[in-house]
């Protein structure tokens, strides 16, 4: 999404989004780093249509998604894996992934597209035929991270992959991560763990009441001690 300009947002009468800008180059991962109730959350939504922006304009591969509606934008090949997984908890783990290839085009690759999920978790061919409300914290994210892939999608908005599991299972994801960078997708990366996010990505937006305070490369964010102290907490 380069040349991102300025966004405002609104919920009913608050003004959630302040002149907010990022960009995202391709096949990088960008980390968006904040409070709880800084607007992290809020940013995906309207990148991926769930939230209407009232000023400015969100731009994919040089075209305007203002009047492109979420399952478009999901077309155009933007996905977003939740905070929180957000599953069909009664149906099969093969079902959810399935149902993340709602898009036409993937439809007709479900099986090579199923096979890369599996290749990248291989516990959920184990589960296949598991219920997703059955599965661990890190089985559930899994999966979600794998119903995204499923639409085949060049942008990836991941919403706190790491929220509520283990130390082990974090790294399991954040491997995860590296491997789907590496083959070439790009994301915006929502994370507690900062240290963690600004580890894998390449640059980093610290936010706060929807305002983009600090930008910079990863290295930069992690090499000045202010900011370490101010804002990383590190």
């Amino acid at each position: 999404m380069p040349g991102s300009p300025e966004i405002d947002l609104f919920y009913g009468e608050v003004h959630v989004l302040h002149g907010l800008s990022l960009e995202i180059q391709e096949g990088e991962i960008a980390a968006l780093l904040g409070s709880n109730g800084a607007g992290k959350t809020t940013t995906l939504r309207a990148i991926c249509g769930l939230r209407p922006v009232s000023r400015g304009d969100i731009r994919f591969e040089g075209r305007s998604l203002l009047r492109v509606p979420a399952g478009k934008r999901a077309e155009l090949g933007i996905a977003l894996v939740p905070e929180g997984r957000e599953l069909w908890p009664q149906l099969s783990v093969l079902e959810n992934l399935e149902l993340g290839a709602y898009i036409r085009s993937a439809r007709r690759r479900i099986p090579s597209n199923l096979d890369r999920v599996f290749a990248l978790f291989p516990r959920l061919k184990e589960r296949r035929r598991q219920l997703a409300g059955s599965l661990s914290g890190g089985e559930q994210q899994m999966c979600a991270i794998g119903r995204a892939l499923m639409s085949e999608p060049r942008l990836l908005l991941l919403d706190e992959p790491s929220l509520g599991l283990a130390p082990i299972l974090v790294d399991q994801v954040f491997s995860s991560i590296a491997e789907l960078h590496a083959a070439g997708i790009a994301m915006l990366l929502v994370e507690q763990n900062l240290y963690k996010a600004l580890e894998i990505a390449q640059r980093g937006y610290v936010i706060e009441t929807g305002q983009v305070k600090l930008r910079g490369s990863s290295r930069e964010l992690l090499g000045d001690e202010a900011i370490r102290a101010a804002y990383l907490g590190l």
